[in-house]
């Protein structure tokens, strides 16, 4: 590709600031647009389920940057008109509203959007929790609901569970697992961390299917699971995961498999790049195709994506990472942790819950893991999995 005089970011999101920040910030000074679905400026999504949620912060804190450090990145912003296709020969992007965008690169920041239950359209009461407006019009439903429902036991589904418990509703998570957030942290810390929703009040219903919703006059009751219980809700949130949103590029010649599929160093095709949630890369040093939702992936991305614009050729080999804070446990991975990792504790105590522990595959570290110690965690990450991930090394 020739010099760039001029980039599209499509996606106002963490990952498409980010972007942009890391093409000035590396002297890039040509036209510079983000174009976003959403009306409001680029916002953080984590503290929409916990700080926004609970009411300690108003929505406009998780805005990522005031105003005045918008207008000095001197990019213009196309918000609230979604991208709705791409013809990759001009490298053009037409939004909803029939304006065409054109750059010499573009990159795809469209995230993603959640899964949905067949029946919940339509049914009040029953939320996902993606964008600030989820997050507004959940917490109202809370304020006025005493049984609220949470599907999903993943990571958002907890961090809703452990928020609303706090604000002293009654809290049922269902789920197909056997313990909250089991295929991302393995059975020990599952079981912590599944013992912790307990000893809070939240109700357990794990191990489960959920087969739908139950409603009245309009608005939802309960939700139905495959034992044939079901369980009564004010108020349902559906947090069964994510899907990139790659629909409005369906007939652009990229390719596109659970997410937009990329080469190392993020291109998707010559001029055109994704980052952030909705890319799947291939990473050298795992030999596989990988795609990450979490925050600091988005920032990390953001800056090999930046460098490959403007002519480098890097290849973006993190050690995958993720946290969440649910009660008084802040929980960090680093790497993966398999079901069938052999575990040693190598700092701190269990039964204090706070800890480090490493996991290893065919005797070399794959993981670690943290619970309310992250200092020490981040020091066991640099020290081996670094080295694991590094070029030879295997994950």
């Amino acid at each position: 590709m020739t010099a760039v005089s001029d980039v599209l970011v499509v996606g106002a999101s963490a990952a498409g600031l980010a972007t942009a920040e890391a093409l000035r910030r590396k002297g890039f000074t040509g036209g510079l647009t983000l174009l976003g679905d959403e009306a409001h400026p680029p916002y953080d999504r984590p503290p929409l389920s916990k700080q926004v949620l609970s009411g300690a912060w108003e929505p406009e804190r998780a805005r990522l940057r005031g105003q005045d450090v918008l207008d000095e990145l001197g990019a213009t912003f196309v918000l609230g008109d979604p991208a709705a296709s791409l013809d990759l020969a001009t490298r053009g992007v037409r939004t909803a509203s029939g304006t065409v965008l054109r750059a010499d690169a573009v990159v795809v920041a469209t995230g993603v959007r959640p899964r949905t239950l067949p029946d919940q359209a339509g049914l009040r009461g029953v939320h996902v929790l993606r964008t600030v407006g989820d997050a507004v019009a959940l917490r109202a439903d809370l304020r006025a609901a005493e049984r609220l429902v949470v599907v999903g036991d993943g990571v958002l589904g907890a961090e809703v569970a452990a928020t609303a418990r706090g604000l002293g509703l009654d809290v049922t998570l269902a789920g197909p697992q056997p313990a909250p957030l089991a295929a991302q942290l393995g059975p020990l810390a599952s079981g912590l961390l599944s013992d912790l929703h307990a000893e809070h009040g939240v109700r357990l219903r794990l191990g489960a299917a959920v087969l739908g919703l139950t409603g009245e006059a309009g608005r939802v009751t309960g939700v139905r699971l495959d034992t044939g219980d079901v369980l009564p809700a004010d108020v349902v949130v559906v947090a069964l995961g994510a899907v990139p949103n790659t629909d409005w590029l369906v007939d652009s010649g990229l390719l596109l498999d659970n997410g937009v599929v990329c080469d190392a160093g993020c291109r998707a095709a010559d001029g055109v790049y994704a980052v952030g949630d909705v890319a799947r890369w291939h990473h050298e040093h795992l030999g596989a195709l990988l795609r990450l939702e979490n925050r600091t992936n988005a920032a990390e991305q953001a800056a090999v994506v930046a460098d490959n614009i403007l002519g480098a050729n890097r290849s973006y080999t993190p050690v995958p990472y993720f946290w969440t804070d649910q009660f008084d446990a802040r929980i960090q991975v680093f790497g993966t942790l398999p079901a069938d990792a052999e575990v040693s504790i190598v700092d701190g105590d269990v039964t204090a819950r706070r800890f480090v522990a490493l996991h290893r595959q065919a005797g070399e570290p794959v993981g670690v893991f943290g619970w309310n110690m992250p200092k020490q965690a981040r020091q066991l990450r640099q020290r081996l999995l670094g080295q694991v991930l590094a070029p030879g090394g295997r994950p």
